[in-house]
C-alpha cells in the first residue's frame, strides 16, 4: 500500500473483521471517505458498495482511495456483496433504503447484501441522515423501530441546523466496534475513574491535581470498542472523550467522586472490574466563607488528608478485578516497582499501572509499567499497547 493511501493504526479493535460499507444517496455520502479511513485505522478489511444515487454525490474513485480497494457500484458476476462479513455498516442510510430493506425489496447490490445479512444474522448498523422534518415524520420512527425490533442497530445524531446529520466517523466506528466485539466471550462490566479533583479554598479559588483525563478516556474508549460495558466516573478533565461514551457520571470534587463510586459499587449488577485512573486529591481544606480579599499579604492554608478512594472502595468491590495507578516523580525503575507493590499489598489491587512523570514527557521513554502481585512487570512502550494490555487483563478475569 502506498504512503498516500495508508493510515495510522489507532487500535486493533476491528483487526481481521470484514466490514461491508454500504453508502447510499444522502448528502452525507461526502463523509464516506473519512468513514472508510477511520474503519481502516482500527484494522477493518472493507468491501465498499455505493448506490447509483451515491455516485452522484461523491465519486467512487474517492471512496476507493479512502477504503484502499475497488468500489462496487453495479451488479457484478462475482456477487462480492454476498461474501462472509462480520458486520454491515450503512452510512448514510436513506429512508428509501431502510423502507425497501424492511419490505424485502432487492433491486440493487446493497439491498441484496442487506437481505442476505439479515438472513444469516450478520449485525447491521444503520446510520440515518436526513432533514429534521423527514426525521420527525412518524413513518420514519416506525421504520427505525422496526429495524431495532428485527435485530438491527441504529445510530442517530442530535438535531443540528434543522437536520439530523450523520454522526462523525469516530463515533460511528466506535459504535460498530462495540457491536462487533460485544459478542466475544468474557465481556465485562467495567467501572473507571478518571480526571482530576478540584477542591475550593474560598468562594473563587481552588486547588486541583494536574490531570487532563486523557489516559482514562483512552482506556475507557478502547474497552468500549472491545465490547465491554463501561461506566466512567469523571472528575475535572481538560480533554474530552473522542466520542460520546454511553454512561458518564461527573463530579470533580473529591467527596462527590467518592459518593458516585460508592453508589456504583453498591448497584446491581455491580462492576466486574474497577480501574482507578483518577488523580484523586488527597489533601484539601474546608473552604472559608466568601472570598479572601486580595492584597492582605500572605495566606497560609493547612491541608488535611482526605479519604483514600481506593481504600474506601475496597470492601464494596470485593471479588472485582481492580487496577490501580501509581505516578512518581524522578524515581528509578526499582523504586517505582517497589511503590507499586506497596499499593498492591496495602489496598489489595490486582495490578498497578506505574508511571514516572519524566517518562510521560519523553516520547522515547516507556509509556508505563504494568506491575503484578508476584512482582513481575511489563514495560509498555505506547498508549495503544497500554490499552491493549489492560483489556487483556480485564478479559482474562473470572468474575465473582
Amino acid at each position: 500500500m502506498s504512503r498516500d493511501t495508508g493510515v495510522t493504526i489507532a487500535s486493533r479493535s476491528l483487526k481481521g473483521r470484514r466490514i461491508l460499507l454500504a453508502v447510499t444517496g444522502g448528502i452525507a455520502a461526502v463523509e464516506s471517505v473519512k468513514l472508510a479511513r477511520e474503519l481502516r485505522r482500527h484494522g477493518a478489511e472493507i468491501t465498499p458498495l455505493m448506490s447509483s444515487d451515491a455516485t452522484r454525490v461523491i465519486s467512487p474513485l474517492a471512496l476507493s482511495w479512502g477504503s484502499g480497494t475497488e468500489v462496487i457500484t453495479a451488479w457484478e458476476s462475482s456477487m462480492a456483496q454476498l461474501g462472509d462479513f462480520d458486520a454491515v455498516l450503512v452510512a448514510p442510510a436513506t429512508r428509501n433504503t431502510i423502507a425497501k430493506h424492511l419490505h424485502g425489496i432487492m433491486d440493487s447490490p446493497i439491498l441484496m447484501a442487506l437481505s442476505a445479512s439479515r438472513g444469516n444474522s450478520t449485525p447491521i448498523l444503520f446510520v440515518p441522515s436526513m432533514h429534521k422534518d423527514l426525521f420527525d415524520d412518524p413513518v420514519t420512527d416506525e421504520l427505525l423501530s422496526s429495524i431495532r425490533k428485527s435485530g438491527g442497530f441504529v445510530l442517530c445524531d442530535s438535531e443540528s441546523e434543522g437536520k439530523r446529520k450523520q454522526p462523525d466517523a469516530v463515533s460511528i466506528v466506535a459504535e460498530l466496534c462495540h457491536i462487533c466485539n460485544s459478542s466475544l466471550p468474557r465481556r465485562k462490566r467495567v467501572a473507571i475513574t478518571l480526571g482530576a479533583n478540584r477542591a475550593p479554598i474560598d468562594s473563587v479559588r481552588a486547588i486541583q491535581n494536574a490531570s487532563s483525563g486523557r489516559t482514562g478516556w483512552a482506556i475507557a474508549e478502547y474497552l468500549h470498542r472491545m465490547g465491554h460495558e463501561v461506566t466512567c466516573i469523571a472528575g475535572k478533565t481538560s480533554v474530552r472523550s473522542t466520542f460520546t461514551m454511553p454512561d458518564v457520571r461527573v463530579d470533580g470534587t473529591p467527596g462527590g467522586m467518592l459518593v458516585l463510586a460508592k453508589e456504583l459499587a453498591s448497584s446491581r449488577p455491580e462492576p466486574d472490574v474497577w480501574i482507578h485512573a483518577a488523580a484523586v486529591l488527597d489533601y484539601f481544606q474546608e473552604p472559608i466563607d466568601g472570598k479572601k480579599p486580595s492584597g492582605e499579604g500572605d495566606w497560609t492554608i493547612t491541608l488535611s488528608q482526605g479519604p483514600k478512594h481506593i481504600s474506601e472502595l475496597s470492601k464494596l468491590t470485593e471479588g472485582a478485578f481492580r487496577i490501580g495507578f501509581k505516578l512518581e516523580v524522578d524515581s528509578s525503575e526499582d523504586d517505582l516497582i517497589k511503590r507499586s507493590m506497596e499499593q498492591i499489598s496495602r489496598y489489595g489491587v490486582d495490578a498497578v499501572i506505574a508511571n514516572n512523570l519524566n517518562d510521560l514527557k519523553d516520547r522515547k521513554s516507556p509509556r508505563c509499567r504494568i506491575v503484578m502481585p508476584d512482582g513481575n512487570f511489563s514495560v509498555i512502550q505506547d498508549q495503544v499497547s497500554m490499552c491493549e494490555a489492560i483489556e487483556s487483563l480485564v478479559s482474562l478475569h473470572d468474575p465473582r
